[in-house]
């Protein structure tokens, strides 16, 4: 997925164009970072934990899309899921790693929909993807 096909995905209703904002970024950072902060609180049940380091690695997501101008058309079904794909394209993710993002957003879709347990294999996923991904946004900021 290129810069073209971002903009293909714009053409069918899948992202929104958006100007830039560092305003914008700097506030989607900060959430992301508490979010991450918050997860690491063992008092939070693994599911309040997990839903918060979800939470931060969708904003970070979201962050690498607005760098290339976009955002997820919420007015659409599966703005979760493509923002995690458009992640190899935004802030060069590798494959194996969006897969399990993904996996990890399916989990959030089974605890959130279905009242599913987050087993501590799948929180301690979440959590070390979440910062994984927060570092990078950093890099690509600062750079």
């Amino acid at each position: 997925m290129t810069s073209t096909n971002l903009s293909n995905l714009a053409n069918i209703g899948q992202l929104d164009p958006v100007a830039y904002s560092k305003d914008l970024v700097d506030r989607m950072l900060a959430t992301a970072t508490q979010r991450l902060r918050d997860a690491q609180f063992t008092q939070n049940s693994d599911v309040t934990r997990f839903d918060c380091a979800y939470t931060a690695i969708r904003a970070l997501a979201d962050i690498g899309l607005h760098i290339k101008g976009f955002r997820t058309s919420t007015s659409k079904p599966g703005h979760h899921q493509t923002a995690i794909a458009c992640l190899a394209h935004t802030l060069g993710v590798d494959g194996a790693t969006i897969r399990v993002l993904d996996s990890l957003r399916k989990q959030r879709n089974l605890s959130d929909y279905d009242g599913e347990l987050v087993s501590e294999a799948a929180l301690q996923e979440c959590l070390k993807q979440a910062q994984a991904l927060l570092t990078r946004v950093e890099s690509v900021l600062s750079s």
